[in-house]
């Protein structure tokens, strides 16, 4: 899956936790999107079997994208508690930063970190 996918996938997440429901103009507004580049976007997740879309339009996570989204959010949520910690910088770099390693960073090194944190 693609970093675009993961972004989509995780802001799925975060939105139902924060309003119980999720539509594709709820996607399109928090992340800047164009309504077109949503729909494309929710489309390819519905292909892979990441989301559902009822027929009243609210998206729904499947347990194949509640797993996904729910790992990408980890990592962004402990990336970001990591930088702000050992590196000092403000919370909005901490979530920039994180936001873009999330995405690229192995699966060893982020459970490294991981330990690491448990233990700090």
């Amino acid at each position: 899956m693609y970093e675009s996918g993961e972004n989509y996938l995780e802001t799925i997440l975060i939105l139902k936790e924060r309003q119980g429901t999720v539509r594709s103009i709820d996607i399109a507004r928090t992340l800047n999107f164009s309504k077109p580049s949503v729909s494309r976007a929710m489309g390819i997740l519905r292909e892979d079997g990441y989301i559902v879309m009822e027929s009243s339009g609210e998206i729904e996570l499947t347990e194949k994208g509640k797993e996904k989204a729910g790992g990408i959010y980890e990592r962004h949520k402990l990336l970001t508690e990591f930088l702000q910690k050992v590196s000092s910088v403000g919370p909005e770099t901490a979530e920039e930063d994180a936001c873009k390693m999330e995405h690229i960073i192995s699966e060893e090194t982020f459970q490294g970190i991981k330990r690491f944190m448990e233990k700090a």
